[in-house]
């Protein structure tokens, strides 16, 4: 009902409470795992948007722009624009993110990295100049 983004993302591919899925997936506009994914779960586009509900474990590193945790990952995290993480995501490794939203509750077991703005590489190689 509330929300800071307007706009509700779009879940173009679920994988269900009572799916496993054995290998790496790459994906496109919105992913939503209830079930469990063992290998790596990476979108293919800008924009993209990850979702992983309270039921929902990957075992494997996840690279994605947006990504809403409430579920569990073992592996490495790349959100490039936002990170969400619920009362009880957990984390099993280091967390690299541009922005991030942790309610209480949520654990990590491991680094957490802030990634530099897109261009603030090249403005402070300019800068030094």
């Amino acid at each position: 009902m509330f929300s800071r983004d307007p706009r509700p993302e779009r879940i173009d591919t679920l994988i269900g409470q009572s799916t496993s899925v054995h290998g790496d997936v790459t994906f496109h506009g919105g992913l939503h795992v209830d079930g469990r994914v063992v290998g790596a779960v990476r979108a293919a586009a800008p924009g993209a948007h990850l979702s992983v509900s309270g039921t929902g474990v990957i075992d494997g590193p996840v690279e994605a722009p947006t990504v809403v945790l409430h579920g569990r990952v073992r592996g490495d995290i790349l959100a490039r624009e936002r990170l969400v993480l619920g009362p009880d995501a957990r984390v099993e490794g280091n967390v690299y993110y541009r922005v991030i939203e942790m309610t209480l509750g949520a654990q990590i077991v491991g680094k957490l990295v802030r990634l530099e703005p897109e261009g603030a590489d090249a403005e402070a190689s300019g800068a030094r100049a």
